[in-house]
């Protein structure tokens, strides 16, 4: 590496599932504490990032989401100290019933208390259809579970023809990936009683991508497996970083796997407090994940790992 410090990552396949940040290097430290990561969808992705008057609307903030204020028997029974779910399948989803995060509504009003004009939707008011109104907020910071199910196998009738049989297996995969990952919002534990076509507070990878975020900056998922998605060689991950991309965002911070709620609260405020110190959006990130490292409670790393920058690295505009 030389005498570099800012390492550009545009990683690939099982690659884009790995924080290179808690790799261990020959002094047995943590790469974190020699460089600062950032990743890159590809190389693409440089072009985008030369300056641009941007209109952007003020950023806003969900957390302390109710996901259905009719089972709170049941939530309360299932209470978590962690941020989503994992290794579900499709029929999975449909049965899942989502808990609360009680750090998230401290977390939302400590980012509220350092950027001002933040508007904060919390409880009931945090729902799919306030998510999809929104036109390009400068921030977009949701505190909620996030999923990600992994494919199913599709079994053929042993009648059909062996021509058919033969065709590629990703062709024979129905599900699309977009509809594989996403996010909990308000009412999801009752979206099995939503009517048609409406919105049922799970909002999509899918419908992320059509999310008007052509003038963001940032956009934060402080979830479980934000990251996380379908992975295909030659293309990255193909889920809700893809989809923010697809929207316009500019910078997403992601995590990879399951995260400790009280960590993540004070990874977050940490991350914010240094956005607004003129940090860059990658190396804000990595400072706080510092913290946490030199800290004696949340050391090790899955507590500060979990989180991974991609896009553009400059300090926030204030335009």
């Amino acid at each position: 590496m030389g005498n570099a410090h800012h390492i550009l990552i545009s990683p690939d396949g099982q690659l884009t599932l790995i924080p290179f940040e808690a790799l261990i290097d020959e002094q047995n430290q943590f790469l974190i504490q020699r460089y600062a990561f950032s990743y890159l969808t590809s190389g693409r992705d440089l072009l985008h990032f030369q300056p641009s008057v941007s209109h952007f609307s003020a950023p806003v903030v969900l957390a302390d989401i109710d996901y259905d204020n009719q089972v709170q028997a049941v939530a309360a029974a299932k209470a978590t100290t962690a941020r989503g779910y994992q290794n579900l399948r499709s029929a999975d989803l449909a049965n899942l019933v989502f808990s609360p995060l009680s750090a998230t509504k401290d977390e939302a009003t400590a980012i509220k208390a350092i950027i001002a004009d933040a508007k904060v939707l919390l409880g009931k008011d945090a729902t799919e259809t306030a998510v999809k109104q929104l036109h390009s907020p400068s921030i977009l910071h949701l505190a909620t579970h996030g999923f990600f199910i992994t494919d199913v196998e599709q079994n053929l009738n042993p009648s059909l023809s062996n021509d058919l049989q033969q065709l590629p297996q990703k062709v024979l995969h129905i599900e699309n990936p977009l509809l594989r990952s996403g996010l909990a919002l308000a009412g999801a534990n009752r979206r099995n009683q939503a009517p048609a076509n409406s919105d049922d507070g799970v909002l999509t990878a899918q419908e992320v991508a059509g999310l008007d975020l052509r003038s963001n900056q940032l956009v934060v998922l402080s979830a479980c497996e934000t990251g996380r998605g379908d992975v295909k060689v030659g293309e990255g991950v193909y889920g809700l970083r893809h989809a923010l991309v697809i929207a316009g965002s500019q910078t997403q911070v992601l995590s990879l796997w399951q995260v400790d709620d009280e960590a993540t609260k004070l990874l977050m405020v940490k991350y914010y407090q240094n956005l607004k110190a003129g940090q860059g959006r990658h190396e804000a990130l990595r400072s706080a994940q510092l913290e946490l490292l030199n800290s004696p409670n949340y050391q090790h790393p899955m507590y500060w790992a979990a989180f991974v920058p991609s896009g553009n690295w400059a300090p926030l505009s204030d335009r």
